[in-house]
Parts: structure tokens; sequence; C-alpha cells
């Protein structure tokens, strides 16, 4: 993956030349996780890119290592999730099941994405190369999705005779609509950026070159804000999927989760 020259500033960050966003590692080299830290900005990586970032228990493991810590770090402000290498994340690591791997419990690779999802920071995922199945699931969870225009995007659960339990049925629909969910997961069809962004699966999309710089300029404008807003905001939106349209109303003017610490500061500075 190439590397715009002219990539906005997000401070202290910086691509490395397989477009991974770089700062101060908070990982052990070597780790299927990776995690870099630089001026409220995290960025976690999936780190098998041999494998294409395929998932496998260990990694979910220190995925969720890394989303416990981060959701109890009022430092971070914006979390970037994105795969080493040439591909996002391709999914389920096949082998893991005939070699039997398991994770800690039942659940934990749906909880872990759940744990992501229900971070208080802002999340973006960065998307190139291959997003299918697991890898969407991940990336669903995230709020913002940015996409290289060559990116696959699919569901390939039906390709292999499989049942999404982390997440698919319920997330795909909850951002394109349920016909559009039905037909991505009735056919296993793969589509590349360009339509994912048509259809409302993405939020951004640029050209191969460009992705490290439509992310850092996205991650740039979401710190330039109170991180304390964003929090609230995210919080207000999550829990007013549990309620109805008057409750939710009610509930966003009653301030439930308080005012921005910096709110004095930014009101002056104007």
């Amino acid at each position: 993956m190439q590397t715009s020259s002219d990539q906005p500033s997000v401070p202290g960050s910086r691509p490395n030349q397989t477009g991974v966003m770089t700062g101060t590692s908070a990982s052990t080299p070597g780790a299927v996780v990776l995690r870099s830290d630089q001026d409220g900005l995290t960025t976690l990586t999936l780190n098998r890119p041999d494998k294409l970032n395929a998932l496998t228990p260990p990694l979910f493991v220190a995925l969720r290592e890394h989303v416990d810590a981060i959701a109890n770090d009022d430092s971070v402000h914006c979390v970037i999730l994105q795969g080493a290498g040439r591909s996002f994340c391709a999914g389920l690591d096949l082998t893991s099941i005939a070699d039997r791997e398991k994770a800690p419990g039942k659940n934990f690779e749906a909880e872990t994405i759940d744990a992501l999802e229900n971070l208080p920071q802002p999340t973006i995922a960065r998307l190139h190369g291959h997003c299918l199945t697991g890898g969407l699931e991940l990336a669903l969870a995230c709020d913002l999705l940015v996409a290289a225009e060559s990116v696959s995007l699919g569901d390939t659960h039906g390709k292999w005779g499989l049942v999404p339990i982390w997440g698919m049925s319920i997330r795909l629909p909850e951002r394109i609509g349920k016909p559009a969910a039905k037909q991505l997961m009735f056919t296993s069809r793969r589509i590349n950026g360009t339509t994912a962004a048509a259809i409302g699966l993405v939020d951004h999309v640029a050209p191969d070159d460009q992705l490290d710089a439509a992310v850092a300029s996205l991650a740039a404008e979401i710190m330039a804000n109170s991180p304390g807003t964003n929090r609230r905001v995210k919080q207000l939106i999550t829990t007013q999927d549990d309620m109805v349209r008057t409750t939710a109303l009610a509930h966003e003017r009653s301030v439930p989760f308080g005012f921005p610490e910096d709110l004095a500061e930014r009101m002056v500075s104007g």
C-alpha cells in the first residue's frame, strides 16, 4: 500500500512503508495485535500479515486485552483499527478450527466485538485488501468505516456453510438495511469500496494511495472536538437504540452523562 505524500497531519502519527499508522508503541514486538499511541490517537493493528490477518483465538485474546485497556484510558480520544500488510482481515482462520484452537469462553469472540463496539471513544476502521466475513464483523463494530477503492468486502458465511454468530445478521442490516444485507449474505458477493460507499456500507472511500490521508484527516477532525463531547454523544446514540423515540428525546434532554470537562475552556476560547 503506497502512502500519500500530502497526508493531513494527525499529531505524532505517521504511516510506515505498508501504510500502517505508527506512533509510540505499547505492544510486544511480534504480537498478533499491536497498539501505538500518540497525542490521544490510538491505533490497533491486526498483525498476521502473512495470513491476511485471519482471525484466531489468540488474536481475539490480544485484541480484547487492548480494547479493555483503552476503554478505561481517558487519554485516548480516538481509535483506529487496521490490518498490517496487504489486507485488513480476510476473516476467520479456518486452520484454527482444524487445529481445535479454543477461545477462553464460548462467546468470547462475539463479546470482544461487542466490547469494541462499546468503546467510549470514536472508532475508525481503515479497510484495504480483504475485509471478509469475520473481518467485516470487526469493521462493523467501529463507528466509521474508511475504505480503499480496491478493497474487497463481503460476507462469505454461506460459501462455507456457516452461520453468523458474531453479529453480522444484526449489524449489517442496521448499517445498510435488510434488503441490501440479505443480498450480500444470500450471495456471498464481494464488493469494492466504491460500491460499498454507494450502499452505505462504508462512510468514506479513497483511492488506494490516498487511504492513509483520508483516515488521518477524519481522525484529525474528530480529535479537534471535545473528547468529552464525543464520548457523551456516542453514549447518547448508543443508549437510544433500546428506547422508543419519545423516551430517547426525553433522555437526551436530561443530560444523563453530564457536560464535558473542557466545556468552560472551550467556551472562553471560542
